[in-house]
């Protein structure tokens, strides 16, 4: 009996050890595949971002000019920024002010084009095409050149609203009026959120408006009360990835100005000022300082905008809403 109580642990240890490791051996097996495939966007993840960000964060604290090894100056570039440089603060307001109008009507033009088509039978597929066209052509070096001489003295803009009486000048070396340059210039480009909010309309239910429609509601209070709310995490989608790419504005603003900002730092956007102190006036360190305050107040809109999203952005699977 004494042997045959000894002997039973150890042959029990034996039979159940193996189990474990060969379950974990073949999740290994079924894994490596996974890593190896994705193992190009890991190995490109880490070289052509996290390194860089790595390297940027580090020269945000230094002294460098591209050419001399960097020096170690603390915070100095950053209490320089928020104290002692004026320009900073007038191409944050500039920003800021760009992505108040330029968000919201570029959504809105969207939304009107989606809504349009969504109705429309022969020809959307056509027309799709031709409004999403400028989205792949308007953030080129070239569009904007042909968008700066339409509004530039003697262009066909100025010419036009000359025709109707409307005396404004050239719209470029207006201090009052370059910026909107900019804003028509990306305006334009409404194609890409308009094919999103598409497809979010092609989604709602067709019951919703007939029950609404039996309920003697008409098109506008249908568009307010099912439109609405059915399409408001589109709406939400759309809205952060807009106000992001807008706080990176920089082809057509450093095309309109010349690289300058001019008239009057008008169009002198955070992205075009941080190019200047950069690469113009050999600055990295500090362009580096605005980079990454640049990402942290995208990072903090950003999460402000989910945070509110709660109290307005409608979800149909979710109970409680």
């Amino acid at each position: 009996m004494t042997t045959m109580s000894t002997d039973m642990p150890a042959r029990t240890e034996q039979t159940e050890d193996p189990r474990p490791k060969s379950a974990r051996r073949r999740r290994r097996e079924q894994q490596w595949p996974a890593y190896v495939f994705l193992s190009p966007w890991m190995i490109g993840a880490v070289v052509l971002t996290l390194v860089p960000m790595a390297v940027s964060l580090y020269l945000s604290f230094t002294d460098y000019n591209l050419f001399d090894p960097p020096h170690w100056v603390g915070l100095r570039n950053y209490t320089e920024m928020l104290t002692e440089d004026p320009r900073y603060w007038r191409s944050v307001g500039t920003t800021l002010l760009y992505v108040v109008i330029a968000v919201p009507l570029k959504l809105g033009l969207a939304l009107g084009a989606a809504m349009l088509l969504k109705n429309l039978g022969r020809g959307r597929a056509f027309y799709r095409s031709a409004f999403y066209a400028p989205s792949l052509l308007g953030a080129s070096m070239s569009i904007a050149l042909v968008w700066r001489a339409l509004y530039n003295d003697g262009g066909t803009i100025p010419h036009l609203l000359d025709s109707i009486g409307i005396h404004t000048g050239g719209w470029v070396g207006n201090p009052d009026l370059a910026m909107y340059v900019v804003v028509g210039l990306t305006a334009w480009q409404f194609g890409a959120p308009m094919v999103i909010f598409l497809a979010g309309l092609q989604q709602i239910s067709p019951d919703l408006y007939e029950a609404a429609a039996l309920d003697g509601a008409g098109r506008r209070r249908q568009f307010v009360s099912v439109t609405v709310p059915m399409l408001s995490p589109v709406v939400f989608f759309n809205l952060v990835l807009e106000m992001i790419q807008s706080f990176q504005v920089f082809t057509p603003a450093f095309v309109v100005s010349n690289g300058t900002g001019r008239p009057a730092d008008s169009t002198n956007f955070y992205t075009l000022y941080l190019y200047e102190r950069g690469f113009t006036a050999s600055h990295m360190g500090y362009a580096a300082a605005m980079a990454w305050l640049l990402l942290i107040a995208v990072g903090v809109i950003t999460l402000i905008l989910f945070r509110t999203s709660r109290s307005w952005v409608f979800y149909a699977d979710e109970e409680g809403r």
